[in-house]
């Protein structure tokens, strides 16, 4: 299967387990890694006091985030020029449910719903 199958396959999963993102900025958020900035660093905190309270156990390392992590930081900080975007009018906890879904990780998807009762997933 070649790389366009697959990245196909990829998206087609992402979809079936609710996935709003349109192709191009899924493909963005995969490609990207978030800047080594403050800002950054704040998503990535409240992306991991989220999976905190979700009981999501995190794959960090000192020296790297947990990719799902970094998929928080790379939505929470898209801006598409010239207009608004749906990332940015999300909540972190709507935002997170995105970014496990962009890594497949239904597991960790359905533990956040838990938490977060009083949240719209769909």
């Amino acid at each position: 299967m070649n790389r366009t199958e697959n990245d196909l396959n990829a998206y087609d999963k992402y979809r079936e387990l609710g996935g709003i993102i349109n192709k191009a900025d899924y493909e963005s958020a995969l490609n990207r890694e978030p800047e080594s900035d403050h800002k950054n660093r704040q998503y990535m905190k409240a992306a991991e006091n989220i999976a905190e309270f979700a009981g999501i156990p995190l794959k960090s390392t000192e020296d790297d985030a947990d990719p799902r992590i970094k998929r928080f930081a790379i939505l929470r900080s898209y801006q598409k020029p010239g207009g608004t975007n749906h990332h940015g009018q999300m909540n972190d906890q709507r935002l997170f449910a995105e970014a496990l879904r962009i890594q497949g990780d239904n597991d960790a998807l359905e533990k956040l719903i838990k938490a977060y009762p009083n949240i719209n997933f769909d």
